[in-house]
């Protein structure tokens, strides 16, 4: 029966794991939880191929529990039942560990299910998930579990564990692999932190591969062949998604046109430009907004040429919006003074139209007057002192000019005109 390479090579001991130092590394917290034998139930958190279920699996063999597993995409709240059925049939003198990939999967009524058996000590749970626990696992859940994080493996990671398959498949195949320089260190980069792809490259390689007398030649370009896309996660509705797209605002807002321009072609490159092309939008008014009013039309219109062109010449108008961006001034006064205006109106401070604003349904604004208005347009500057606010809020500040060229130009113009 065929088994993947990733299987074969499983870790079985926490020695054996790379990467996750953090949480496995010489005294961690995790590490010395799993050598006390006291395990609470968990939950393990992070990308695919990052070592979540090899550790669940050393947990179980380590303290001589019965491990079952269930993938969320596929079990139900039969199959956790079914489970506990069988805990009353037979003894598990040290308890039972149940792994639950994917939980986000089980909607709230299946988590639910869990709780009684978790409660009283019959299941252990050790839960995974892709996505944010704090958003899609139920918070009773996670209030009796504690969260683990495992974190995207690094390139070196990655390289020692591909070292270690091509060694491990020389032994299987008696083949020699003669690797070009490069060729392992580029399917370590391009697999993204994810070790199962890796492994997975390696292992078609050796597949594809045509041998030459003992020896095998495995090339930097099968290995760019092989881990095409591999290092782009393209879930439109996971966390990762939103992740590139709070990395492009940041790096905007941070006036790093080097880490926009990265994190763009990340999402033009998993096929998700009308994405970027609404962020770059709310990042113009945003993040640039008042201290450079003309970036809001300029981006506006270099979403519109990328929707008209498509893909590949759409990078050309949408790098151009994002460099631009990212080296303009900064100022985020206009929005933050609404959401101040905001906070207040759902606090219901709001009250009546100073009588000189209220609308007088006339077709002539010399009725306005009558009411009291002035008509700023009459006066020089075309400014006239009146009060605009209701009069609880008469004083009230939302908008406080910010520290850029325009803005302080506007603050001295009005200072000047009112006579401040």
């Amino acid at each position: 029966m065929y088994q993947p390479l990733a299987e074969q090579l499983r870790p079985t001991t926490l020695d054996e794991v790379f990467g996750q130092e953090h949480i496995l590394g010489e005294g961690a917290v995790l590490r010395r939880l799993i050598d006390s034998g006291n395990i609470p139930n968990m939950i393990f958190y992070g990308p695919s191929g990052t070592g979540k279920t090899t550790v669940a699996n050393i947990i179980a063999k380590k303290t001589n529990r019965t491990l079952y597993q269930l993938n969320a995409t596929t079990a139900s709240t039969a199959d956790i039942k079914e489970i506990v059925a069988q805990l009353d049939t037979f003894m598990a003198p040290n308890g039972v560990l149940l792994y639950l990939d994917e939980i986000q999967s089980f909607n709230k009524k299946q988590q639910q299910s869990l709780l009684e058996h978790i409660e009283n000590g019959k299941i252990t749970l050790i839960a995974s998930t892709t996505e944010n626990p704090y958003f899609y696992v139920f918070n009773a859940i996670l209030s009796r579990s504690t969260v683990f994080e495992f974190k995207q493996l690094s390139k070196d990671a990655v390289l020692q564990a591909v070292n270690r398959a091509v060694g491990f498949l020389q032994e299987r195949t008696g083949l020699r692999a003669d690797c070009e320089v490069g060729a392992l260190e580029y399917i370590s980069s391009a697999c993204g932190g994810d070790l199962r792809k890796a492994l997975n490259a390696v292992e078609v390689l050796f597949s594809a591969g045509v041998p030459n007398g003992d020896s095998l030649k495995i090339s930097l370009e099968d290995a760019k062949t092989v881990t095409q896309k591999s290092a782009m996660r393209a879930d439109r509705d996971g966390d990762n998604h939103y992740d590139l797209l709070s990395a492009l605002q940041k790096s905007i807002r941070g006036s790093d046109p080097d880490a926009a321009c990265h994190y763009l072609a990340r999402l033009l490159e998993v096929g998700q430009m009308q994405s970027a092309c609404r962020r770059l939008m709310v990042i113009a008014a945003e993040d640039v907004g008042l201290a450079y009013p003309m970036i809001i039309p300029i981006v506006k219109s270099c979403v519109d040429m990328a929707l008209m062109l498509g893909m590949p010449e759409a990078r050309i108008p949408l790098g151009d919006a994002a460099v631009l961006m990212a080296t303009s001034p900064k100022s985020n006064t206009g929005h933050i003074a609404l959401d101040a205006a905001l906070a207040d109106v759902r606090k219901g401070r709001t009250g009546d139209f100073p009588r000189h604003l209220q609308n007088m349904h006339a077709d002539s604004y010399t009725m306005e007057r009558e009411q009291g208005y002035l008509y700023p347009h009459d006066f020089p500057h075309s400014w006239v002192r009146q009060q605009y606010l209701p009069n609880e809020l008469e004083g009230t500040q939302y908008y406080t000019y910010g520290d850029n060229k325009l803005e302080q130009a506007a603050k001295q113009y009005w200072k000047a005109i009112k006579g401040e």
